[in-house]
């Protein structure tokens, strides 16, 4: 089985070092560079081509959310889990429209961080439940607009709770066993949503659930 490459990056050794002696010991998962800057993280994204990079957001010059923008610009399949001591509305969301997968704050149990990169190495999404309800509630006032409610509307009922339990984090496994369908109607009711609400990938789906109130209302 092949491991999951990882890139720690982060400006403080004694977090690095910690999350090294967490992540040594997961069968699956391999280390294979340390960042202590945005520009360190994104020379080795270039270098070693890992499968997800974990990345701090304050660190010095090149912060994580301009480092996370650049990683992506340059294309690959480079995952990028945000973990950060932050968990305001501000860097959550300029970090997933810089193009991250995942947030997680530092915070969160070894288990949820074990999870969280697992999950992203899938290509899919990782939010941390309590922050995104938070997020949410506070979030609502001024992004759920008329255009969002018609869009909506035009889903039937079964793709409406197709995009929350996406946006939720659910795989599509998951949601499947979750709905008693097949995982093939679960793609279909995908690429329905997708065309319907002219979106173009999971995290963009995800984005556009928390915006219009569809997930994180209740604990």
């Amino acid at each position: 089985m092949s491991k999951i490459k990882l890139v720690l990056a982060d400006d403080h050794a004694v977090v690095r070092s910690g999350l090294r002696m967490l992540l040594d010991a997961q069968p699956d998962m391999e280390i294979v560079g340390e960042a202590e800057s945005g520009a360190e993280a994104l020379a080795q994204v270039q270098t070693l081509l890992p499968d997800v990079i974990l990345m701090d957001i304050q660190m010095p010059g090149m912060n994580g959310i301009e480092a996370t923008r650049q990683i992506k610009e340059v294309g690959g399949n480079t995952a990028v889990l945000a973990l950060t001591m932050h968990e305001d509305d501000q860097y959550f969301f300029e970090m997933l429209q810089a193009g991250a997968s995942g947030y997680l704050p530092k915070r969160a149990a070894p288990d949820e961080l074990v999870r969280a990169i697992r999950t992203v190495s899938r290509g899919e999404v990782f939010l941390y439940p309590s922050l995104a309800t938070r997020l949410v509630q506070s979030y609502l006032g001024g992004n759920s607009g008329s255009d969002g409610v018609t869009l909506v509307s035009d889903l039937t009922p079964r793709e409406q709770e197709v995009l929350i339990l996406i946006a939720e984090g659910l795989t599509n496994p998951e949601i499947a066993e979750k709905l008693v369908i097949s995982v093939k109607t679960v793609d279909r009711h995908r690429e329905n949503i997708m065309r319907k609400l002219s979106l173009h990938s999971r995290i963009e789906l995800v984005k556009y659930a928390i915006r219009h109130g569809l997930i994180g209302l209740e604990e």
